[in-house]
């Protein structure tokens, strides 16, 4: 049986991206891990990495309730599990 192929719906948001919502409120509540991420996020962004630029800024949204689409949620929550593993 073959599947066809599926795509998103325009301004449909990506299935994944509640996981991705869930794992960022519970990094944030671990203060001192959150703190000692943003931090090092900051410093990276000061010297233009454009990761780190993005990140932040999504930080920031996220901490001011401000909407956020699901590719930037994805990307933060990706940066802070690899941070978390230590896989960067």
């Amino acid at each position: 049986m073959k599947l066809s192929e599926k795509t998103l719906k325009d301004n449909e948001p990506h299935p994944a991206v509640e996981i991705a919502r869930n794992f960022i409120a519970k990094e944030m509540l671990q203060f001192n891990n959150y703190l000692s991420a943003k931090e090092a996020i900051a410093s990276c962004a000061i010297e233009n990495n454009r990761l780190a630029e993005i990140c932040l800024s999504t930080i920031r949204r996220v901490e001011n309730g401000e909407p956020v689409s699901d590719r930037y949620l994805m990307g933060l929550a990706w940066l802070f599990y690899s941070l978390k593993e230590k896989k960067l």
